[in-house]
């Protein structure tokens, strides 16, 4: 032990005998000691000396029982206490994995369970409970904080002496006997402690100690089963009784049939002579049979495995170690717990229960304390049912509350399972702890079914009617049997999976027998595609609308355009539930006055245009606040002629399904419809003929011998379902599960199975018939069978292309073939649309035509003839609109950025798309690139400082950002589309250009040094906004998927999952989330999905690569910026001759500077300027002005994260504006925005030089 804690032990005092004599500054040693274990390094070298010293047994337990009426030496030794006794799963975090730290935390557990041992004694119990005892007595009045503080640190030493676990070396008890933690009980029930327990479960006025209360309890249980508990100090009955004999005469039998198979083994001859044979059918390694040596009694079971050592199972395919068994306690410790589960339920179960369960809802607990409520609620209820069963004392978890709760935490723990792929076994112990709770909830509403008391079965009716109609309680067996994986789910959950499922099953369809008409909820996932071909019902003929809108008009004209108050309240232009952002939902809502006026209704349309005008007044889009009757009625005609997008009208859906055939990659919109139908147990029983929900009940009969009889009983009664009832016997024509019926008839004990013997004797007669009409059925042995497979086996096998769809004639495929050559080179939007309506057969639909296409070759796949996304942004355009277009194009024809300056004035705001398409259809310009901005060698020569006028220059510093950004940003953010057909438009300039200098650049394509220069710089902020943590953190789940992709050779989507509150903080940051894009990370696709995902397409070596760009350099902020402006400045050849001096520039343009600051005093309220002396912002506005023209000549070669970056750089320059220059920033008020950013940009870029 070290020195100092030797002699601060010391000065504790000395135990003489049984009387402890503590020394003079015995608190000031506890206290030291106190302060010892808050700075202990992470080996917990000052808790295994004081454990190794036994401080606790020696010196702080006869403290607290000698001395307890020195108050302020007691609160000590609790504090003292509490913190030696902290389980060691807390000290480390989690069991080490490192063989020098798992040592230290198997020394910590060893002195815990020594501790353990002193605490099983009625004296320090005694005291404790006294002093608990005392403290309750007192009022909120006169109880103090200091009060408080010490019933919570008794209950956590309580607490945690429970939690220490049996040492099972030490402790080799029988059943019956009194083990460690029994005596441990003993002492806390001779003390009164489970009296003081059950009062603070009990007091309203003690309710802030209920999760403590809780979990001593749980932990009191701990080895214990209600069965047991029940069955306490009470004879057995007749039912136990012929139970218990039918194990032991089957034990019995099997003991008997062992005998006699060793008797035929000893053969009559000695043993060494028992000669040669050969096993005719069993061929050897060559061609001959094999030669036998051994007794010939056992030839049957001779294996060419014999011999060979057993292949190494990798850890990760292991089953799942199961849970150690449960010990039967002493009797006089099972019949005080019965007695406190009695009263338990009586006075304390709703009361607590209650508590508990809103203090998990409102989130008021510690992680992962739902699991005690959950155990709680499955072992007091299992107690009651088997005690007699009283409804009334646990009315609180008999709710359909109760059964939501839990349903949700059995999904919320399976996913935790799939994505916390370390913790999968402990979520898995937690996912079988709520299954117990639904199962116990189940057995209490089928025990309330066969009540006496009418009240209580019309109680049960209610809550049985409510699981059975939803969909979630219905099928939660269906979900938890397919997902099951042996590997992280033990045996014993299976077990009560099966088991629990087999009640469901028997309770559905008692309550379906009394019952003709049962309807209950269905949902159904919906997938709306796009299908060419689909015409609109109504005539759209020219004639056909003007005869509407003469209707039309002639209606509106006789109201007076007068719409009744009730119809203008009911009208919403909107889907406020839609998943569809609101400003997006424009065109659908003209849609809707377009199709009230197809129907002639026009008062219904113009209420409807009369919302939507007041939610989307931006634009005019459906006239202004002030327009005329005359004006409404000319656009309510506009909007009936108009051809506007619109969906099918009959959109097809098609249901999810596992055995879903070819599916072409178009745009899908899933959605679940909630429904009713009318529900039909037999078909209930249909869903589970699936090979994945038959295999886990026969991994289960594998054990058949070591399951208990109901276990084997609800095995056989679902295959009996499946095989009689559905008659699909045919499922279950397996090799393995003929191997085991095999064995289960040959077995010495069979007499105990015959349930299964004749079950088994069943499958395999309608096997061999079947076998006799089709020959095939040796070879189906060797697969599993879905339902297709088994129809096909029984009824007969289809023919090839029988059952598919109608095939394509050669008169039919030269058709497609003439008429796609024929609009091939059309500019159609979708070809596909094109097409259907003049092929002869009318019934094709678009997704016949994409495949025929593909397959004949037409086109190299299905994503070429992808249908392309409506906009969402096409509006009506007015005559005035047009007017002001034509205006604005002859004003900036010959401009250098014709689009850029019309987008600028125009009024009405749009997206580029939709007014390039306007100017095309309106003939102002012929091509696209009529309207590419212009770029001249001029600009190039001014940005590089050669030939730079004052006015350039000094535009530069206050032009920086055009007043066009706030329209460009609307615009960019109203429709993505508008900026992908920029790109495409600036490539294609971009590679003209190329050709005519005779040289081609690469495309739109970052290359590797570019986009690590990137990540550099984003790596570099992030890191100087305090993300060093979260940063660190992705990088170790980028190197670990990388590892694990290596060890498995499979790729996967792999979430990352933040699992502490810096974590989840910097995952909701833009910033992070742009370096996520940056890097390739998936972002969540819908709201199915909650969390960022590596894509299973990124190799381990990418990862890695990946990985290492997270990590900082020191000189990686300058760095970057001096690659970015070399790699813009050295593309084009620069002349030597042209090059003015720096030191020359830097005069001349200072000059210029001061020469403008006269001519502008405006300009010396720019709090940016006046920070910085002539000569820098001289320089530092050079150095922009090279970056900005390099950036404009690589244009092509950014994306999107490009721009988006850069607006991050000045937005977070405006902050530090704002941050460092506070007084200046209000004196700037009048001064525009743009121009302090491009300041402080200058500001910025000097410092760093």
């Amino acid at each position: 032990m070290n020195c100092e804690l030797l002699a601060t032990c010391s000065a504790l005092g000395y135990l003489e005998g049984d009387t402890y004599h503590k020394e003079a500054d015995c608190v000031e040693s506890v206290k030291d000691l106190i302060r010892y274990l808050r700075h202990e390094d992470d080996t917990r070298d000052v808790r295994q000396q004081l454990g190794s010293g036994q401080i606790v047994q020696n010196d702080l337990l006869p403290i607290i029982t000698q001395h307890g009426e020195d108050k302020v030496l007691f609160d000590c030794c609790i504090r003292l206490m509490v913190n030696l006794t902290q389980p060691a799963m807390l000290c480390f975090g989690k069991v080490p994995d490192d063989p020098v730290f798992r040592h230290h935390f198997l020394q910590v557990t060893s002195h815990l369970q020594d501790c353990k041992e002193a605490f099983a004694s009625e004296a320090v119990f005694g005291v404790l409970s006294e002093t608990l005892y005392n403290l309750l007595q007192l009022d909120w009045e006169q109880r103090q904080e200091e009060d408080n503080l010490l019933i919570e640190r008794i209950l956590l030493l309580v607490r945690n002496v429970l939690h220490v676990p049996a040492d099972p070396c030490e402790e080799k008890k029988v059943d019956d006997d009194a083990s460690v933690h029994d005596r441990l009980l003993w002492a806390i029930h001779m003390s009164g402690f489970d009296d003081l327990v059950k009062f603070l479960a009990s007091a309203q006025s003690e309710q802030q100690w209920s999760m403590h209360v809780l979990e001593i309890i749980s932990l009191m249980f701990r080895d214990q089963t209600p069965e047991a508990l029940v069955s306490a100090g009470q004879a057995r009955s007749a039912e136990e009784k012929q139970r218990d004999a039918q194990e032991l005469d089957a034990l019995r039998q099997k003991e008997l049939a062992e005998k006699r198979s060793r008797m035929l083994h000893r053969g009559t001859r000695h043993s060494r002579f028992r000669g040669a044979f050969v096993i005719q059918g069993l061929k050897a390694i060559g061609d001959k049979d094999v030669i036998y040596h051994r007794n010939i009694h056992d030839f049957k079971n001779y294996t060419h495995d014999a011999g060979k050592a057993v292949r190494r199972v990798p850890k990760r395919n292991r089953r799942a170690q199961e849970c150690k068994d449960k010990r039967r306690s002493a009797l006089n410790v099972r019949l005080f717990l019965r007695e406190f589960c009695v009263d338990f339920l009586e006075n304390c179960y709703n009361r607590l229960m209650y508590l508990v369960k809103e203090s998990l809802i409102r989130e008021q607990t510690q992680q992962h304390d739902e699991t005690y409520y959950l155990w709680a609620l499955s072992f007091f209820m299992a107690f009651n049912r088997g005690n007699g069963f009283r409804a009334d004392l646990v009315s609180e978890t008999m709710s359909i509350r109760a059964f939501h709760f839990i349903e949700r935490n059995v999904t919320n723990y399976y996913e935790m399972m799939l994505t916390d792929r370390k913790e999968a076994t402990s979520w898995s112990r937690r996912m079988h702890l709520a299954l117990k709770a639904y199962q116990e909830l189940l057995l209490n509403v089928n025990e309330m079914d066969r009540s006496h008391d009418e009240t209580i079965r019309q109680s049960c009716s209610v809550i049985k009617s409510n699981i059975f109609y939803m969909m979630e309680y219905r099928e939660i067996f269906l979900t938890l049997l397919r997902k099951y994986d042996e590997t992280r789910q033990p045996h014993s959950y299976l077990k009560d999976l099966v088991e629990s499922t087999h009640l469901f099953l028997r309770m559905l369809e008692r309550f379906c027998k009394g019952r003709k008409n049962l309807m209950v909820q269905k949902k159904r996932v919906k997938r709306k595609k796009s299908r060419g071909g689909k015409k609109p019902t109504v005539e759209t003929s020219p004639e056909a609308l003007a005869d509407t809108w003469k209707v039309v008009e002639e209606e509106l004209k006789a109201t007076g355009l007068q719409v009744s108050g009730a119809l203008t309240e009911n009208t919403v232009p909107f889907d406020a539930t839609s998943e569809t952002p609101l400003e997006e939902q424009r065109t659908e809502a003209m849609v809707r006055v377009q199709d009230a006026l197809l129907a002639r209704l026009g008062p219904e349309a113009l209420a409807l245009m009369r919302a939507a005008r007041e939610v989307w007044p931006e634009g005019d889009v459906f006239g202004s606040a002030d327009v005329e009757p005359e004006e409404e009625l000319e656009l309510l005609k506009q909007i009936l002629h108009a051809n506007l997008p619109r969906s099918s009208l009959p959109e097809p859906v098609v249901e999810e399904d596992d055995d879903a055939g070819l599916e072409l990659e178009e745009e899908e919109l899933e959605s679940v419809q909630v429904s009713e139908t009318e529900f039909n147990f037999l078909d209930f029983i249909k869903k589970f003929a699936n090979p994945s929900i038959v295999r886990p009940y026969l991994l289960l009969l594998k054990s058949y011998s070591k399951n208990t009889p109901h276990t084997n009983h609800c095995i056989a009664r679902m295959l009996h379902r499946l095989a009689v009832d559905l008659k699909m016997d045919a499922q279950l024509f397996q090799l393995s599960v003929f191997h085991l019926f095999n064995k289960i008839m040959n077995d010495p004990a069979a007499a105990a199975y015959k349930e299964l013997v004749t079950f088994a004797k069943y499958v395999l007669n309608r096997f061999f018939s079947l076998a006799a009409q089709n020959n095939k059925a040796y070879v189906e042995l060797l697969f599993w069978k879905n339902v297709g497979a088994v129809r096909e086996m029984t009824e007969g096998y289809s023919k090839d292309g029988q059952g598919k769809k109608p095939t394509w004639t050669e008169e039919e495929e030269l058709e497609l073939r003439n008429l796609y050559e024929e609009h091939r080179h059309s500019e159609v939007p979708d070809i596909v649309e094109t097409l259907l309506p003049l092929l002869s057969d009318a019934t094709r639909t678009r997704r016949q035509v994409v495949i025929q296409l593909v397959h004949m070759g037409l086109v190299g796949n299905a994503k070429e003839l992808k249908k392309q996304k409506k906009g969402t942004q096409i509006v009506l355009w007015t005559e005035d609109q047009e007017e002001e277009l034509q205006m604005l194009y002859e004003e900036f024809k010959d401009s250098d950025d014709v689009l850029g300056n019309i987008l600028k004035k125009l009024t009405a705001k749009r997206s580029r798309a939709r007014v390039v398409d306007k100017l095309l259809s309106m003939g102002m310009v012929s091509e696209r690139r009529e309207l590419y901005k212009k770029r001249s060698r001029n600009n190039q020569a001014k940005s590089s400082g050669r030939g730079m006028t004052e006015e350039d220059f000094l535009s530069g510093l206050t032009q920086e950002f055009p007043d066009d950004l706030v329209d460009r940003d609307d615009d960019e953010d109203a429709s993505e589309e508008s900026e992908e057909e920029e790109e495409e438009e600036e490539e294609e300039q971009e590679r003209e250009k190329s050709k005519k200098n005779g040289r081609r650049r690469s495309q739109s394509v970052q290359s590797p040094v570019e986009r690590r220069a990137d990540v550099g710089a984003m790596v570099s902020n992030l890191h100087q906004e305090g993300m060093s943590g979260p940063l660190l953190w992705l990088q170790n789940c980028l190197n670990r998927t990388a590892l694990d992709r290596e060890e498995d050779d499979l790729s996967q989507p792999v979430a990352l999952v933040p699992l502490t509150e810096a974590n989840e903080d910097a995952m909701e940051n833009k910033r992070f989330q742009k370096l996520l894009r940056k890097l390739g990370m998936r972002a969540p696709a819908d709201e199915q999905e909650t969390f960022w995902r590596i894509p299973a397409k990124i190799s381990p070596s990418q990862l890695r690569s990946t990985a290492a760009a997270l990590t900082q350099r020191e000189d990686e902020p300058e760095g970057v910026e001096d690659m970015e402006g070399q790699g813009s400045l050295t593309e084009e050849p620069r002349e030597e001759k042209e090059e003015v001096s720096g030191e020359q520039r830097t005069q001349a343009l200072r000059a210029l500077l001061l020469a403008r600051k006269r001519k502008l005093p405006t300009t010396e309220n720019d709090a940016p300027v006046s920070d910085v002396t002539p000569s820098e912002g001289v320089d530092g506005t050079v150095e922009r002005s090279q970056k900005k023209t390099s950036a404009k000549r690589s244009r092509v070669l950014d994306d999107d994260d490009d721009d988006e970056e850069k607006e991050d750089k000045s937005t977070a320059a405006m902050d530090l504006d704002k941050n460092d220059d506070a007084d200046s920033d209000k004196e700037d008020i009048s001064a525009p925005v743009k121009r302090r950013r491009k300041m402080v940009l200058i500001d910025e870029e000097e410092d760093e030089d």
